[in-house]
């Protein structure tokens, strides 16, 4: 793994290549500017071994979030997974993966599954102009 920018959000990759955005200005509105954040890309085979052995799912997951420590958290995404699922939500691949790491962050955040926790994706992606 190969660490390719610092703090406020240390991005991490195993994949090649995945979407550039200002992770740094999302999570900052997000969980505030004292989180610690670590971003890891991942292909499907490392994602889906993640899922296994954390939440005991089988499936390839397109997001992870954990919480390490009150402020510390790891956000984990699959590039792969969001290509193929961004049509589906009327995103680009790249807005989509926007998407997910504010749906990650939310999670982090403390917000579950919910009308509200859509609402609070919505008014993010508009916030940062994702598409």
């Amino acid at each position: 793994m190969r660490v390719l920018n610092t703090m406020p959000v240390s991005i991490n990759s195993t994949v090649r290549t995945y979407p550039t955005h200002d992770y740094a200005a999302i999570a900052k509105a997000i969980v505030g500017a004292k989180y610690e954040l670590t971003l890891i890309f991942v292909g499907e085979v490392r994602a889906q071994k993640l899922n296994k052995e954390t939440r005991g799912k089988s499936y390839i997951p397109n997001v992870l979030s954990f919480p390490v420590e009150e402020n510390i958290g790891e956000i984990y995404i699959c590039p792969a997974v969001a290509k193929r699922e961004a049509k589906k939500f009327n995103l680009t691949p790249k807005g989509y993966v926007a998407y997910l790491f504010i749906h990650g962050l939310l999670h982090l955040k403390g917000h579950d599954h919910s009308d509200k926790m859509e609402q609070l994706e919505r008014r993010y992606l508009k916030q940062f102009g994702i598409k």
